[in-house]
């Protein structure tokens, strides 16, 4: 499963980033064609991939995704390495760090508002955390192939490498003081520490952030999962440069 990807979208984007090693596409028969699935099939011919028409039985082992009657057989997705990522000369730049988000779905909804966002790279724990998959690429809806994702052994450790880099850490804790919209985010780097979806920013993470910041709630029923609430972060982030710019 981790090796396809599915969906138009998905393969399309994959197709127009050249990021990624597309070993073989495979689309259903009689799948009803438009621009997207002939723009494939284009790109496809452009850059000398096979792609076969296949009976739609080969679909049935996917039937719970929606596929849109068309996978590709990819290689596996390449890693950024942070100290390469840092590296780079950064000016103004952000970073997400996820620590223990576990649905792979969540995982593709932040992908998808991080690069909508401007977000220059995520960085998730090797361990205890959803890894990218075929389902986080659908979700995603290609924008996987647009963003560096950063693995690291140790998020304590990944921390103090970006703070020696002038890199400012910001934590998302529901139980913080300061509103996420009372922190300029602009003229620095920063990263955002988002936590797992029952637990939470971990306690050594939240002590070796800079800053720590909560959305207000209208009432006590918080309900935001993660990447609802990173995306109301990541946007005032936005509001917030496009202000200035101004």
């Amino acid at each position: 499963m981790d090796d396809i990807i599915f969906g138009k979208n998905s393969v399309l984007e994959a197709l127009d980033s050249g990021n990624r090693e597309i070993n073989k596409i495979l689309i259903a028969k009689n799948i009803h064609s438009d621009a997207k699935l002939n723009r494939i099939k284009e790109l496809a011919r452009e850059k000398g991939i096979v792609f076969q028409f296949v009976a739609k039985e080969k679909f049935i082992q996917y039937a719970e995704f929606n596929h849109q009657g068309v996978i590709a057989q990819i290689s596996p997705i390449q890693y950024t390495d942070l100290d390469d990522f840092l590296e780079q000369n950064h000016d103004n730049s952000s970073l997400v760090i996820l620590d223990g988000v576990e649905d792979p779905h969540n995982l593709g909804a932040i992908i998808r508002t991080c690069v909508c966002a401007g977000v220059d790279g995520i960085i998730l724990p090797s361990r205890r955390n959803v890894q990218v998959n075929s389902v986080v690429e659908k979700i995603s809806a290609g924008a996987i192939n647009h963003i560096p994702i950063i693995k690291v052994n140790s998020l304590i450790n990944a921390i103090q490498k970006l703070k020696n880099s002038d890199w400012w850490i910001i934590a998302a804790d529901a139980h913080a003081n300061d509103n996420y919209f009372d922190i300029n985010y602009c003229n620095m780097n920063f990263a955002i520490i988002m936590g797992a979806e029952h637990a939470g920013v971990s306690k050594s993470l939240l002590k070796n952030s800079d800053f720590v910041v909560k959305i207000p709630m209208a009432n006590n029923f918080n309900s935001l999962n993660v990447s609802n609430a990173l995306s109301a972060i990541l946007f005032e982030t936005v509001r917030q440069k496009v202000k200035q710019s101004k």
